[in-house]
């Protein structure tokens, strides 16, 4: 199977475009609500720390920068979000967003990258991943805020 890299990038770019619009409007009182783990707060931190996790981990090898606060348990993926203003979670979407497509700019689909140690995947199912995660993600957005 041949993936066609313009269609995967612009999927991407796309869900990642309806990602930040949705959020762009939102006050902290509604990027907060219900007031649990899965608020929209809650998602773009996650996010966030999913683009940084392929920028870091997958494209260049370096340590998960927030290892440390995701000791606490994998729900701190979306907890964090809920003590930071909004305007900060779009930031840190939109700069690790810019982080890994700079990342992925230059790269086949074909290149091989590592995640989880020495395991090796490529750039393609790196961005594969994104699609997928971002869509689920988007998804629960749209549940929480609306069309």
């Amino acid at each position: 199977m041949s993936l066609d890299r313009a269609q995967l990038v612009d999927d991407l770019e796309l869900l990642r475009a309806t990602v930040a619009w949705k959020c762009s409007v939102l006050t902290d009182e509604q990027a907060r609500w219900p007031g649990e783990l899965m608020t929209a707060a809650g998602i773009l931190w996650h996010l966030a720390l999913v683009e940084n996790t392929m920028y870091d981990v997958v494209v260049t090898g370096r340590p998960e920068r927030w290892a440390e606060q995701l000791e606490a348990g994998r729900e701190a993926a979306f907890s964090v979000g809920l003590d930071l203003p909004v305007d900060e979670l779009r930031s840190a979407y939109q700069d690790n967003v810019e982080l890994c497509r700079e990342a992925l700019a230059d790269r086949s689909l074909e290149d091989p990258v590592g995640f989880a140690g020495d395991q090796l995947v490529t750039v393609a199912t790196v961005v594969e991943y994104l699609v997928k995660e971002t869509s689920r993600h988007l998804e629960l957005l749209r549940g929480l805020i609306g069309e």
